[in-house]
């Protein structure tokens, strides 16, 4: 009450953003932000200090590409963003450009890219940076403006993001988080590392509320000595081969229960490229002395570099499908594009398992968001097996169906949409239907959390029974749902 009193609502709101103990006393560490803001001096973090760059070693020239996103795919632009004040979104619309343009780092920088020594097989997922949250642990904060100082690994990453744009967090706020990594190509002296990397920026500053910017995800890969010391490549984009690829949310208010707007657009490009492969920052002769970085008629010397022949490798396709299942569990299931799913489906003589939700990140007030589906019962062991046997599943957004709907040029997919989306209640709807799109059975995510949140003998209805089998009631509860969608298209399917 006091803090309120004296600093008032909105200046408690900055208060609590830098005080990530919430002891009410800023630490050094914790004012660190507002200081290097108002001074405009970055200290050198800790593990950087620790990197003595070796005078010999190679650099790596990075170029940011950045297309901004196209506010004409937001929800919201349909309305013309009405009721959504300007200054909301003023870091959205001012984000035109990447940070900075280039940049030239250490090759020996990357080595956090690196395998550890259990895990140099193909297609092998570590963990660069871990996801340090899950269902239990809930999610972070989003009354935050600046990230906290990376550490360890995390440091190249974050170096990396912030040519985008200065206030990346390596760490997403909700799971799963961090960075993972498998290898994708091994040969004696080189690896082809590809990496997945859960990230996202925070757009405002004070004394607007805070913005965040949280593309689909961050993947790429890295061609990397085994020592690293050289780097032959580098990328590392956001993928947009989907008409949606980034969650928006932004606060109206003070405080971490202040309301909340959502959203998602299309980012067209988000990425980074080495220009070349490493080179040496000094070159020696033979002999060991310095020599000029270029020849007698002032051009730079040019470097010719070994060809790798790889020993084994794996396509991309499958070093990402492996991050991808490393990060959500739940894929162990194939979830096809929508279109896809029901082509699957027809050849396969299945039924279609489909979760339609309105976006891909729901904020944490939304109990029966996708996120909560699938870091419970969609990982459980009975439903994957399940569905493996029986159904092709598929995952799409509300928006994406929409689209597929009003395209009249292929009318059986706009049918198929159609018949989705009659059976959608936000935010998320879980469906069964045959091949040709007719539903059998349908229920929707909040209804479902709440029946398996209460006692089974509290249940009226007798649409769900609670299984003796499991001792999750979620568990039971769903697989009870896919029993008796299977159960209700038995007459389609004989015929």
């Amino acid at each position: 009450e006091l803090a309120m009193k004296s600093l008032g609502s909105e200046g408690l709101f900055l208060f609590s953003s830098l005080d990530t103990n919430n002891d009410l006393y800023l630490s050094p560490e914790e004012f660190k932000p507002i200081a290097e803001k108002l001074t405009g001096v970055a200290p050198i973090s800790e593990f950087e200090e620790e990197e003595t760059p070796d005078p010999s070693g190679e650099t790596l020239s990075v170029v940011a590409k950045f297309q901004p996103l196209v506010m004409e795919t937001m929800t919201k632009s349909k309305d013309g963003f009405l009721g959504i004040s300007h200054v909301a979104l003023s870091g959205l619309r001012n984000w035109t450009a990447p940070a900075v343009p280039m940049s030239v780092l250490l090759a020996r920088q990357f080595k956090a890219f690196l395998p550890p020594k259990n895990k140099v097989d193909l297609g092998d997922p570590w963990w660069i940076i871990p996801s340090e949250l899950n269902i239990f642990t809930g999610y972070l904060s989003n009354n935050r403006f600046y990230p906290p100082p990376p550490k360890g690994k995390e440091v190249i990453i974050h170096k990396l993001l912030s040519m985008f744009h200065p206030r990346p967090f390596v760490k997403s706020r909700f799971a799963p988080q961090g960075a993972v990594a498998c290898i994708q190509a091994i040969s004696t002296f080189y690896y082809t590392i590809a990496f997945r990397i859960h990230a996202e920026f925070q757009l405002n500053e004070p004394p607007d509320f805070p913005f965040w910017f949280s593309p689909g995800q961050f993947t790429g890969h890295i061609v990397l000595a085994k020592d690293s010391s050289h780097v032959r490549d580098f990328k590392l984009f956001v993928p947009n081969s989907r008409s949606l690829n980034v969650d928006m949310e932004w606060l109206y208010g003070a405080s971490e229960s202040s309301n909340m707007e959502v959203d998602i657009g299309y980012l067209p490009q988000m990425e980074l490229e080495s220009t070349g492969p490493s080179i040496p920052s000094v070159i020696h002769d033979e002999n060991g002395n310095v020599i000029d970085s270029r020849d007698p008629s002032g051009e730079p010397i040019q470097f010719v570099f070994e060809e790798i022949t790889w020993q084994q490798q794996i396509p991309w396709e499958e070093a990402a499908r492996r991050l991808e299942v490393a990060m959500y569990p739940f894929k162990k299931v194939s979830y096809l594009p929508f279109t896809q799913a029901f082509e699957r489906a027809k050849a396969e003589k299945k039924l279609v398992h489909s979760i339609l939700l309105w976006a891909k990140v729901l904020p944490p007030p939304l109990p029966g968001s996708g996120r909560t589906l699938r870091e419970t019962v969609l990982e459980s062991s009975p439903i994957l097996a399940l569905l493996n046997q029986s159904f092709v599943s598929s995952w799409s957004l509300v928006k994406e169906l929409e689209e597929l709907q009003s395209n009249r040029e292929n009318e059986l997919h706009s049918k198929l949409a159609a018949l989705h989306l009659e059976k959608y209640n936000f935010p998320v709807e879980m469906i069964i239907c045959l091949p040709n799109g007719t539903v059998v059975h349908h229920i929707n995510a909040n209804y479902f959390l709440d029946i398996t949140s209460m006692k089974p003998e509290d249940v009226e209805s007798n649409i769900f029974s609670f299984s003796t089998n499991f001792e999750d009631p979620s568990t039971a509860t769903y697989l009870q749902f896919l029993k008796e969608g299977l159960q209700r298209a038995k007459p389609y399917l004989q015929s």
